[in-house]
Parts: structure tokens; C-alpha cells; sequence
């Protein structure tokens, strides 16, 4: 792909299975970060960032055309994805004394939107793209993935010298849930090189979603202190993933209570990749985090320039809300109501060892 940085850059990306054609678009600043962003699923195709000698890397992982996003082994690689990120027990919910069925799609369970009509499988318009950002609009119309209302979205993703800023909005004309996020596979040292298990990593969190045996929220929240997933203090993901491999998620795929939920924008975790020197700061508005070491990648999927993704070949951030709030009057609420906006940001912030 064309990387020109100052210019207004886009790349056709491939046909979908409808026939209608994607196109990836470059974010660039001078002597900084680039990002390429397709309509398609308003998904992080690039992100290259330097390391401690200046050398640019890809460290997301992804497809070199849109036919792999369409495949069904794409694990939601850098997807917005929504109305509902992660998953709603019993795939049903009960708003305003109506029962909302959802698709199914993960065993009995709704996950990441559904199916066939969620936020990362369809095309959106482009309303705004100059040299460093990007705007894209969906509309959900009522009824969509089987959620009422109509819902008109809005994500916004832009490039400054070392960092990617993802903004989402939506509003509704009924009463809805809406609870977006962007589920980026990170590999610090470039995509394809290997696993993360040497990436360090800090999540500013005491407490933790306690889950079942399919991942699906109890509602009680959990101490982190004195278990594997205490990492108020930076840990080295060999030494955490191992602990939990032999748990249902097995290994990182869990929902981490932040701090200072009601604080607004502010920095929640930190990756470290030793051998690179690189460094993500992440910062959000929201008030959880999930964080997934790539279990399922195993078998292999074969990703850009032919590279092979495997077994924790990356690690996932997400920020959002805490999974299954439908189900837990406790949790924060996800329901959007008409007159209101839905917000959420998010900030990848990258430096270096010698920066």
C-alpha cells in the first residue's frame, strides 16, 4: 500500500462477497505514525510504529485484502465491533418489558454484535478523510442483529505524531444497548513475529469479572490481588498466561474492572515489548478492559505478507463495558436512551525505550 505521508491516500482493498467493492485508507503524519483504516467493518488493517532505531513495523494483525476479513476464521482482527462488544448470555435480553431475541453465535450465547449485519461486517460511509483522519457512519436500522431502534454511528479514527486516537458516537430514536470497542491483535515487535508472551504488560485494575466455565459474568466482581491476573504492577505475559492456561479461557480473556471509572479520558494499561523497545500506553473513557492473549489462534491463520499467526500471536485491549451488563442491574448501564449520545474513546500512545 501507498504510504505517502501529507497526502490524502486511499487503496482499493478487494470486493466483498456482495460485490461491493473496500477500500483501505492512510493516516499519516509527518515523521510519525501510520494508520490504514478500511470501510469494511471500520477495521485497523496497519499501524506502523517505530522502534528504538526508527525502524517502522506493522504491529496489528490482519489481511492484505478484504475476502480474508469475510472468511469465517477473521477472529474480529482490528474490527469495530458492536451494537454489543463481547457477549450476551442466552443470546436474549428483556428491555421495557419486551424480550429482544439476538443471534446466537457463539454456542447459546451473543457475541461481538452477530452475525450477519454487526458492525465489523458491514460497509460504512465515508464522511470526513484528509492526511490524518478518518470518519466513517453506519446506520443500524431497527430490528438489525435483532436489537431495536435505529441507530446511527459514528467512528472517527485519527493519526497524530505517536499516537492513534478511535472515537466512537451513536445515537438512537428508541431505547437501545449500545457498547462499541475496537479489537486490535497487538504484537509490539510487528505482526507475524512470533508470540507475546515476552511483551510486558500493567492493566490499572483491583478487580476483575468473575466468569463461568463459557466466559459468561457471574456479576460478582473479584480482588485481583493474590491471583494471576494481579497486574497492577507489570508482569511478563509468560509468566501470566501459563497460570491460566488450564482455565476455561485458557489463558488471558478477561474483563478487567479499571479504576477511576468516572474520570473520563485517562491512561489504564501499558505493553512493553523488550525487544523492539516499543511501547503502548493505552488510555479510554470506559470502564473496563478487556484483555485476550490469543488463545484461539491455534490452528494458524495465515495473515498479510503470508505471515503466520499462531498460538498467543498477539494481545487484545479492548475497552468498553463490562460483558453482559444486560443481565446484571449492577453493572454499569449500556442502555442508550433517544436525546442521548453514546461516546467512547480510546488512544494507543507509542514510545520508544530512547524516547
Amino acid at each position: 500500500m501507498d504510504h505517502r505521508q501529507g497526502e490524502t491516500v486511499s487503496t482499493p482493498f478487494g470486493r466483498r462477497v456482495d460485490g461491493r467493492p473496500a477500500t483501505a485508507y492512510t493516516l499519516s503524519r509527518p515523521q510519525g505514525i501510520t494508520a490504514v483504516v478500511t470501510d469494511h467493518g471500520a477495521t485497523v488493517v496497519q499501524l506502523h510504529v517505530p522502534d528504538r532505531a526508527g525502524r517502522f513495523d506493522d504491529v496489528v494483525l490482519g489481511f492484505d485484502a478484504v475476502d480474508g476479513y469475510e472468511v469465517g476464521r477473521n477472529p474480529y482482527f482490528g474490527a469495530t465491533v458492536g451494537r454489543v462488544a463481547n457477549r450476551v448470555a442466552g443470546g436474549s435480553f428483556d428491555l421495557d418489558g419486551t424480550t429482544y431475541e439476538l443471534a446466537r453465535n457463539e454456542g447459546p450465547h451473543h457475541l461481538h454484535g452477530g452475525e450477519r449485519s454487526s458492525l465489523d461486517k458491514v460497509l460504512w460511509d465515508v464522511a470526513e478523510h484528509s492526511p490524518d483522519t478518518l470518519v466513517l457512519t453506519y446506520v443500524s436500522t431497527d430490528g438489525e442483529e435483532g436489537y431495536p431502534g435505529t441507530v446511527e454511528v459514528v467512528a472517527t479514527f485519527q493519526v497524530t505524531t505517536d499516537a492513534l486516537l478511535m472515537r466512537y458516537q451513536a445515537t438512537t430514536d428508541r431505547p437501545t444497548p449500545v457498547d462499541l470497542t475496537n479489537h486490535s491483535y497487538l504484537h509490539l515487535g510487528g505482526h507475524g513475529a512470533g508470540d507475546i508472551l515476552h511483551h510486558q504488560l500493567q492493566v490499572l485494575a483491583d478487580q476483575v469479572i468473575e466468569v463461568d466455565e463459557a466466559l459468561i459474568p457471574t456479576g460478582r466482581l473479584l480482588d485481583v490481588q493474590g491471583t494471576p491476573l494481579d497486574l497492577r504492577a507489570p508482569r511478563v505475559l509468560g509468566d501470566v498466561v501459563p497460570e491460566l492456561a488450564a482455565t476455561p479461557a485458557k489463558g488471558l480473556d478477561h474483563h478487567f474492572a479499571l479504576r477511576d471509572r468516572d474520570e473520563g479520558l485517562r491512561p489504564v494499561a501499558h505493553l512493553q515489548d523488550p525487544v523492539s523497545g516499543r511501547h503502548l500506553e493505552l488510555a479510554t473513557d470506559q470502564p473496563g478492559l478487556q484483555v485476550y492473549s490469543g488463545n484461539r489462534l491455534d490452528p494458524p491463520i495465515t495473515g498479510k505478507d503470508g505471515r503466520r499467526y499462531g498460538l498467543h500471536g498477539a494481545i487484545c485491549l479492548e475497552a468498553h463495558h463490562y460483558p453482559d451488563a444486560l443481565h446484571h442491574p449492577g453493572f454499569p448501564s449500556i442502555i442508550l436512551q433517544p436525546g442521548e449520545t453514546y461516546r467512547h474513546t480510546t488512544v494507543y500512545r507509542f514510545a520508544t525505550d530512547a524516547s
